[in-house]
């Protein structure tokens, strides 16, 4: 208490007693699988395509985690960890050295940056070079007379892919300016690089022409090798040590995880089924020990609907509410060669996922999405083979004449009634994770009916707005959830322990999955109807 020992007026500040809770994010993917290049076991945060580029390499043949980042970002998807598994500690220590002059992610739109250099153009008092290879030819810089009147220094760079122009910039040749050409290309140009060639007092306008660019040489990508694809132990990791699926046990905001990689392994013969259980049982195994993410599991691929239900059954037989089951593959443009790809789905999913909960919110179930970048699937699954798969918890992928390619399925893998849809799952997750941070001020307060009261008071706060979103059931907040923290849960013993114990019921909002209209035939005019 403040001591008061003259007169006059005093002002403090007192808490207001009201602490809000604050939904946590629910759209962060972690992806665990191969790429030519990058850190080693170590879970690293990506945001965009580029840094993902700068980090791991791009597409390459035989691995399907580039593939199933690019599709997440695609869909919507804006935070990723991603954990390379199955390299050897020289490639992580060749990364290492490669990176150790620079940052270890491109942060602008410079896609290429990680690409060897070409050699660069003179263009006047500066110096462009190419960092991507022109699509429809050689890749030319023009400079041009900007668009009305300015300062001297003022002009337009154009460049061109062929001749199409794919890039302008109204920038300018005074260093200083926020238009200066080096650092608009630098943030912005996904084909080109401008560097200074003189001093920066002699730095000046160049003269309007066009300079053609060298195309930088194209990195090399190998195929993997058979012995390339770790095994199951590789996969699970171990929580000490911070590898596998034990180095995401750290990261606590990622939400959905996925393996692309798995079924490439399985693919080219180097593991059987066996090792693919083992890897996805450690998979759902880590999600339920974590209580915060679930897991999208890929199925094998090559197999016609009933193979794939037989293969749910009886070999995978997995049974969790934490994880989430697609079918079939998809077919996805590759860029490095030129024609569709079949891969699996699990990284286009979580970027439906993350879509999803941004447009709808994490209550509405991730279903009835187009998938974006998939131009076809391996098969066209008919509404006879869903019926038989989607009463086991295979979320069938589908083709629809006239409304692309959709994700039909919102289930778990869960044989619970109560858990059976993947929105009600997920959106526990969120609620539980939110209740928990929101409310770490309770810890050491005393244990009394004012502390009681507060944490009705906050959480009621917390649910009713859920409930003002949609995402509860029910015409009024009494019907959609209640929560109780009084002298019937904290009996004096429990407060004697220590213990306070708040007890908050909520009715979710289910999915309609089944739509039934009934139609029947009736007489114009009849008494039973009027009846």
């Amino acid at each position: 208490m403040p001591s008061y020992l003259s007169p006059g007026v005093y002002v403090e500040e007192v808490a207001s007693g009201t602490r809000p809770i604050e939904g946590v994010g629910t759209s962060v993917a972690a992806f665990v699988g191969l790429a030519p290049s990058g850190p080693l076991n170590e879970p690293t945060l990506v945001t965009n395509w580029s840094q993902y580029v700068a980090a791991f390499g791009d597409f390459t043949e035989g691995y399907y985690l580039a593939h199933s980042v690019y599709g997440f970002f695609n869909n919507g998807g804006t935070v990723a960890y991603v954990v390379r598994v199955g390299g050897s500690a020289d490639d992580a220590a060749g990364a290492a050295e490669r990176t150790a002059a620079g940052p270890a992610a491109v942060t602008g739109r410079n896609a290429q940056a990680a690409l060897p250099a070409a050699e660069p153009r003179q263009l006047g008092t500066f110096s462009v070079t190419a960092t991507a290879p022109g699509r429809n030819g050689p890749l030319s810089v023009e400079v041009a007379d900007p668009e009305g009147e300015g300062p001297a220094e003022r002009f337009k760079l154009i460049v061109k892919d062929g001749d199409q122009p794919v890039e302008t910039f109204d920038v300018s040749a005074k260093k200083g300016n926020r238009a200066y050409v080096v650092t608009q290309v630098k943030e912005r140009s996904q084909f080109i690089t401008v560097t200074e060639a003189a001093p920066a007092a002699q730095l000046a306008r160049p003269e309007n022409q066009t300079v053609a660019l060298s195309a930088p040489p194209a990195p090399e990508q190998t195929a993997p090798a058979e012995s390339a694809h770790p095994g199951p132990a590789q996969y699970l990791g171990d929580s000490a040590d911070r590898t596998g699926f034990g180095g995401l046990e750290a990261v606590d905001e990622i939400s959905m995880v996925a393996v692309p990689d798995l079924m490439a392994a399985y693919k080219r013969g180097a593991i059987d089924l066996e090792a693919v259980k083992a890897v996805q049982l450690g998979l759902i195994a880590h999600c339920e020990l974590m209580g915060d993410r679930v897991a999208i599991i890929d199925p094998p691929p090559g197999m016609n609907a009933r193979e794939i239900r037989v293969w749910r059954q009886e070999t995978a037989g997995y049974d969790s509410k934490y994880a989430a089951l697609y079918y079939p593959w998809i077919k996805s443009f590759d860029p490095r060669s030129g024609r569709s790809q079949v891969i699996p789905p699990s990284g286009h999913v979580a970027g439906i996922w993350a879509r999803n909960d941004a447009e709808r919110g994490i209550h509405k179930a991730p279903a009835n999405e187009v998938v974006r970048g998939a131009v076809d699937l391996e098969l066209q699954i008919t509404r006879g083979e869903q019926d038989l798969l989607n009463p086991i918890g295979v979320n069938c992928i589908r083709a629809f004449p006239g409304r692309g390619i959709r994700v039909w399925g919102a289930r778990t893998l869960s044989s619970d009634p109560a858990w059976r849809y993947l929105n009600i799952r997920r959106y526990f997750n969120y609620l539980e994770e939110s209740i928990l941070i929101g409310t770490q001020w309770v810890v050491f307060e005393p244990n009394d009916q004012r502390l009681w009261a507060r944490i009705r008071r906050n959480v009621s706060a917390f649910l009713v707005n859920e409930w003002r979103s949609g995402a509860l059931f029910g015409q009024t907040a009494e019907q959609a959830y209640y929560v109780k923290c009084d002298e019937e849960t904290n009996p004096p013993e429990s407060v004697d322990l220590g213990r306070v114990i708040c007890e908050i019921g909520i009715a979710p909002v289910k999915p309609a999955e089944f739509v039934v209209f009934r139609l029947a035939q009736f007489s114009s005019g009849s008494s039973e109807l009027e009846e």
